[in-house]
């Protein structure tokens, strides 16, 4: 059985009554409207029924939310969403890394799971929201200029950012956590609806583990490590 995420389950259930019914129009007409079609719009009404029908599969698929199972290890940073990794840059992140970080961006295709996962256990010390345009997902400038929501993860001293960035089709962001929730890794932070991207930065001395054409999972494929703790460090 699918799993769903609720987000999807106000416009399955939409499309799938909608479709019903405009099927049900079509074959006993007479019944239901009171008065038998003609073929023409016998035609047009199945027709309808299945192109909604069609589309309330791939809403099915498109919301569909895949049990995952991260890879053991808390040093490893796990990808927040699924997807291609189309840029790894440096890059300055004042907002809560407070300096130059690496950026590791994903491009979601409206046929990848569109659920984001924290990358790292922790605590959420940091939530924003911005305004903002709709260029595509893969402009350089989208991590700037478009629509996203930023969630901002500590780990005793360690901390990442997770980007949530609005596309050219995507115009919902959906983030759970608020300040002083704690996730662990591959927990599901939110979700954006159709083409979009993800970004992660990461403190510029972690080792990255991924490369700019990678395919990535949310929760499963591992992009960075962690420096492990040294004695008398503290969050």
């Amino acid at each position: 059985m699918i799993r769903l995420a609720p987000e999807g389950w106000p416009l399955v259930l939409t499309g799938l009554v909608l479709s019903l019914a405009l099927g049900g129009a079509g074959i006993w007409g007479s019944a239901l409207l009171g008065a038998q079609p003609g073929p023409l719009w016998r035609s047009a009404l199945l027709a309808g029924a299945g192109i909604l029908g069609v589309l309330t599969l791939f809403t099915l698929y498109f919301f569909r939310d895949p049990v995952r199972i991260p890879p053991p290890g808390e040093e490893l940073v796990l990808a927040p969403g699924d997807g291609r990794v189309i840029q790894i840059l440096r890059v300055p992140e004042p907002d809560f890394l407070g300096g130059e970080a690496t950026r590791i961006s994903i491009f979601l295709s409206i046929f990848n799971v569109h659920l984001q996962r924290a990358p790292i256990s922790g605590e959420v010390a940091f939530r924003s929201y911005h305004p903002g345009k709709y260029l595509a997902a893969w402009n350089p400038k989208a991590s700037e200029e478009n629509e996203r929501a930023s969630l901002g993860i500590v780990s005793g001293p360690h901390r990442v950012l997770v980007r949530q960035i609005a596309g050219l089709i995507a115009r919902r962001v959906v983030t759970d956590q608020e300040e002083g929730d704690s996730v662990a890794r591959g927990d599901r932070i939110g979700l954006i609806r159709f083409g979009s991207r993800v970004d992660l930065f990461l403190p510029p001395e972690w080792e990255v583990t991924c490369k700019e054409g990678d395919t990535a999972r949310g929760g499963l494929t591992v992009l960075a490590r962690m420096p492990k703790e040294r004695k008398g460090d503290s969050g």
